[in-house]
């Protein structure tokens, strides 16, 4: 089964159950992965990884607008923004751990033979594809920074 038929199947199971937040935030992200497949000049079905990637970008969008209702007074908006990450992220990965991205570091830096922060581009290139999904771009990037500059 692929992911989005699995997604489907969950929205058609969170409605009979009446689960309003978890049917909403499926649609949601069937909406969004349907926009992306009817982007360019022609559809196409998107494979699991590409679900993945925009299962990824929703989830930030709901961790970055949880931080700003967080800080801008609206508690209730703020969680119901997490827990919408929360029922996204049941698709995602296993997010990497930090000694397990530590690891993948080391490997790439190893494998690139980057030696300083000018070569970060190399690096990232080297792991995106074994992080895709499975860790945040932005805690990835900060982590390759910290290992350059050492």
């Amino acid at each position: 089964m692929s992911l989005k038929e699995k997604l489907q199947s969950d929205l058609t199971e969170a409605i009979r159950g009446r689960d309003e937040l978890k049917s909403s935030t499926i649609r949601m992200v069937l909406t969004a992965i349907t926009t992306e497949e009817v982007a360019g000049k022609q559809s196409r079905t998107l494979s699991d990884e590409e679900i993945i990637a925009v299962l990824s970008r929703e989830a930030k969008k709901r961790r970055e607008a949880s931080d700003a209702f967080e800080s801008g007074g609206a508690k209730d908006r703020a969680a119901r923004e997490r827990d919408e990450n929360e029922i996204i992220a049941l698709y995602l990965p296993k997010q990497l751990t930090d000694e397990e991205l530590d690891g993948l570091i080391k490997e790439a830096v190893a494998a690139t033979g980057a030696s300083s922060p000018a070569a970060m581009g190399q690096v990232m290139k080297y792991l995106q594809p074994k992080i895709a999904g499975k860790a945040d771009g932005g805690r990835v990037s900060a982590a390759v920074k910290s290992a350059l500059s050492q």
